[in-house]
């Protein structure tokens, strides 16, 4: 009995593929951004935007789990929270939608991680549209780009100016410059050749 308890339960932690594309596991711990490589690929191709950028921001954004039942008992407590994968708040998305006419609604980023990180793309390439082509040098333009999806537009383009950024975001960029080895580690694994993995 408690050998089925245990199978029952590991089964329940396992990704549970939708349409080919995984649903986040239930138990904490549990989630790897890497599982998304594929799909970040494709949609940064789609999109023009960096893959590595991509990957990278999806390691920074994976300090929470992100299976949809969890997600619905965190919006149930902190009803501005954010969803899916690449964690988004409803602002950042409302606007990606009204600019590429996304039919797709908020709460389906939680439900939908090919939709979650197709749209973190065309917010990155928003981003990167709004971001002038001079900036600080101790900046990359990732670096830059990662801060306004944390932080949004108008902190990224007084960053990019050279106003320093406050304690949450330099720890954002911290974590992004630590996560860059591993994201483009998952990129390669996925079968992309490394030398398209600039960014």
């Amino acid at each position: 009995m408690a050998e089925q308890s245990a199978a029952a339960s590991e089964q329940r932690s396992q990704p549970v593929e939708r349409g080919g594309v995984p649903t986040p596991p239930l138990r904490p711990g549990g989630y790897d951004p890497a599982d998304y490589a594929a799909i970040v690929v494709r949609s940064a191709g789609e999109v023009g935007v960096s893959p590595l950028l991509v990957m990278t921001v999806l390691h920074n954004e994976a300090y929470k789990p992100h299976h949809p039942l969890l997600e619905r008992l965190w919006q149930w407590w902190k009803p501005g929270a954010s969803f899916g994968v690449a964690n988004m708040h409803r602002a950042a998305f409302e606007q990606v939608r009204r600019t590429h006419g996304l039919s797709g609604r908020w709460q389906d980023l939680r439900d939908e991680p090919a939709f979650a990180v197709h749209v973190a793309a065309l917010h990155l390439k928003d981003l990167d549209g709004s971001l002038p082509k001079r900036h600080v040098a101790r900046y990359t333009r990732d670096e830059l780009l990662a801060l306004g999806y944390n932080a949004g537009e108008r902190n990224m383009r007084a960053f990019a100016r050279g106003v320093p950024p406050g304690p949450m975001a330099r720890s954002y960029l911290r974590r992004f410059r630590d996560y860059r080895s591993q994201a483009a580690v998952a990129l390669a694994d996925s079968g992309r050749p490394r030398d398209a993995m600039t960014g």
